[in-house]
């Protein structure tokens, strides 16, 4: 992989953060939300609302007020939400940890069905048609469909999952990371660790369907082109079994495609994570959205809106970087 081939990532990746960040002062330029009123109330004198808007710069020129608020997004400032009063970095950062946990618990079931359902096609495992024939169902229901009937049956019927939340009972405080399950083992705590799990089960479930199929279908073509190649047949010649064929010489150049409908449906997870939380009560980014929306807060919506984008962008930019890795042609 080539240090140019990097420089042009990283220079994609900051033109599209600084697209977003234009896009977002635009739509709050335009808005009908009133920082002011939202500070001092609707019974503020016309003094101090005049004070108030030379404080914030509302006065100033656009171009000036773009450059704070760009800078403001530099220096990790998303400004003040109008419902809780408090910086939309503070409040994002106790919501953020558990969609993140949720994002990549959902993302790694995903990848790991994609696989399953791309090499027992490919090789032809018997076994494994009622899970590929599951997962096509499965992923035509919406995903909230998806999670309320998961929870009517293994929640309700069955009684083998919990239905909402983090873990049984208070969240505890605190944490390495915010993420329970690695911080129950970080810490020596395998009861909160498998607790933390079991509620992430029914969740990750619903958000990772649609993306294992895409990523399967996807890693499955480029598996059943890579076998028609040259080398695949002289492989064949020496002998080796078919399994051997495909995890030897097929898996490693067939994954680029699947890397990049990876990349793809990380975006697709965080747009649909914030419909799964409602559903099962999960404490995350979308139940704080869920909030602000309605009382048209406009910095906690574009706060969450930003991180949202900046975690797509940079995650695609990472898919781009390790199809480079296992393709160096790609980097030329």
């Amino acid at each position: 992989m080539t240090i140019r081939f990097a420089l042009s990532r990283l220079l994609s990746l900051v033109t599209l953060l600084l697209v977003l960040s234009l896009l977002l002062f635009v739509l709050q330029e335009i808005s009908a939300a009133d920082a002011v009123a939202a500070t001092l109330g609707p019974t503020a004198s016309p003094e101090a609302v005049a004070a108030e808007r030379a404080r914030l710069g509302l006065d100033d020129p656009a171009p000036q007020r773009y450059l704070g608020y760009l800078g403001g997004l530099l220096t990790g400032d998303l400004g003040t939400s109008f419902r809780t009063h408090r910086p939309v970095t503070d409040d994002i950062g106790v919501y953020l940890p558990a969609t993140l946990e949720l994002v990549l618990f959902a993302l790694l079931l995903a990848l790991v069905m994609a696989v399953l359902f791309a090499l027992s096609s490919v090789l032809r495992w018997r076994a494994a048609a009622p899970f590929r024939g599951l997962l096509f169902l499965s992923s035509t229901a919406p995903t909230f469909l998806l999670g309320i009937l998961s929870l009517i049956l293994f929640y309700r019927e069955l009684g083998w999952l919990p239905a909402n939340g983090r873990v049984t009972g208070s969240s505890p405080d605190g944490g390495p990371t915010g993420l329970l399950v690695l911080d129950g083992l970080l810490t020596g705590d395998p009861a909160l660790a498998g607790d933390a799990l079991r509620h992430l089960v029914l969740p990750g479930l619903a958000l990772a369907v649609g993306p294992a199929l895409a990523i399967g279908r996807v890693f499955r073509s480029s598996l059943l082109t890579t076998l028609d190649a040259e080398y695949v047949r002289t492989a064949r010649s020496k002998g080796l079994t078919e399994r051997a064929v495909v995890l030897r010489h097929v898996v490693r150049n067939s994954v680029n495609a699947a890397l990049s409908m990876s990349g793809l449906q990380i975006g697709f997870m965080f747009a649909g994570v914030l419909v799964v939380e409602s559903v099962f009560s999960w404490p995350g980014l979308g139940s704080y959205l869920g909030a602000s929306v309605p009382v048209s807060d406009f910095p906690a919506v574009a706060g969450v809106t930003f991180v949202l984008g900046a975690v797509y962008i940079v995650a695609n930019a990472l898919a781009d970087v390790l199809q480079a890795a296992a393709d160096p042609r790609l980097s030329v």
